[in-house]
């Protein structure tokens, strides 16, 4: 007797049961992969974008909740507390460079763009900035603006167009070379410009800090505390506080996948009663013919198996598939505005692959346990009488 062949053929006996069982466990597989999958890839663009912000400290006013230091590495409007006076004082401990930030926002065409005040050369420095097109600051108070490549290519701006924002007209001066970060959306013009333009008075949103040696990295957060009363997170402390975050909304959206494949799991295992009361007599007849229990039991374990399997490869190849469309319109959401710069790459996970898979079998075989041991316990005088 071959089993396997007999225990495929008796799941496809009944077409349209056999799609609706197979749809189940194929759409939980399919959201569960499709969220794991954006999931790993929205942590290692965050990675990346925090690695990019080029700070070792991040200075900002005391009492931001988490969702603003979110915004630090997603350049949204952030309150502007920062006395330029504590940002002198910061400035003039040795062995660390600041350099302050005032973020705002402005439209170009009905769009949102950032708008970030900066002390010019200081960040381009700090940044290692290049030019792709025309000019940088020549002074702390120009009227003009230095805009990201990818704002240019977006609203097809050219040196000399002039941006309006808050009812002036701003000419570009230039526009930098593509850094594959939240740079390439911005616009940047001089802080002191930026700070009566907004009527923000002589202050800053936050300030990023470099350190000449990472090893005094504790004696430098003691310093900056001493000097002005600020709040100050390490690099890292800032990348895990938005992992966090990321972590905590992404394992919502799984446990809702996976009540998708519990819901699925029933199903299998409805469609495998019924599957025992319809085929009683079959039952009977192979007891009769020598079948043991443990036979029987392996037939109907190994349909829901197979549930599993096909599901598992179908639901895999779509949850790639779906996280691959979707992955561009993710920027779309405010909270993964960072993203504008560059699609997230979805990549192909071989763990993810195969783990979603053994997890789809493992769903379906847990599911066709107990029909199968009902379907093994039946007596032959039961199965064969059975009418």
């Amino acid at each position: 007797m071959n089993v396997p062949k007999l225990a495929l053929k008796n799941i496809t006996r009944r077409k349209g049961r056999f799609i609706f069982t197979l749809l189940g466990i194929t759409i939980g597989i399919a959201s569960f992969v499709t969220l794991l999958s954006l999931g790993g890839s929205l942590k290692n663009e965050i990675k990346k974008q925090a690695s990019e912000l080029g700070a070792n400290l991040v200075i900002t006013p005391k009492g931001w909740c988490a969702y603003e230091q979110v915004s630090v590495l997603t350049g949204e409007q952030l309150p502007e507390a920062i006395p330029m006076d504590d940002v002198k004082k910061i400035s003039a401990i040795k062995g660390l460079t600041a350099v302050p930030y005032l973020i705002e926002r402005t439209a170009i065409k009905n769009s949102p763009v950032p708008v970030i005040g900066i002390l010019p050369h200081e960040m381009k420095a700090f940044k290692g900035w290049e030019l792709e097109k025309g000019n940088y600051f020549a002074s702390h108070d120009e009227d003009s603006i230095v805009i990201g490549s990818g704002i240019a290519q977006q609203f097809k701006l050219n040196l000399m167009d002039e941006v309006t924002i808050r009812g002036r007209q701003f000419p570009v001066k230039g526009i930098l070379k593509e850094t594959g970060n939240k740079d390439d959306v911005a616009v940047f013009m001089p802080l002191s410009v930026a700070q009566k333009l907004y009527g923000v008075g002589d202050k800053g949103s936050f300030i990023a800090v470099k350190v000449d040696d990472i090893s005094k990295m504790d004696e430098y957060i003691l310093k900056i505390q001493e000097t002005a009363n600020v709040a100050v997170v390490s690099d890292k402390q800032l990348l895990k506080s938005v992992l966090s975050i990321v972590g905590t909304v992404s394992l919502t959206l799984q446990l809702i996948a996976a009540v998708a494949i519990l819901a699925a799991a029933f199903g299998i295992i409805n469609t495998m009663m019924t599957a025992i009361y319809e085929r009683k007599r079959e039952i009977g007849i192979l007891q009769a013919i020598g079948a043991k229990e443990i036979t029987i039991f392996k037939i109907f374990l190994l349909e829901s198996g197979f549930y599993g399997i096909l599901g598992g490869i179908i639901g895999v190849a779509a949850g790639l598939v779906f996280s691959s469309l979707a992955s561009p319109y993710i920027s779309q959401n405010e909270f993964t505005a960072f993203l504008k710069s560059s699609e997230v790459a979805v990549t192909f996970d071989l763990r993810l692959v195969f783990g979603s898979l053994l997890f789809s079998v493992f769903v379906s075989l847990i599911s066709g346990l107990y029909p199968a041991w009902r379907a093994s316990k039946l007596t032959p005088v039961e199965a064969i009488s059975y009418e």
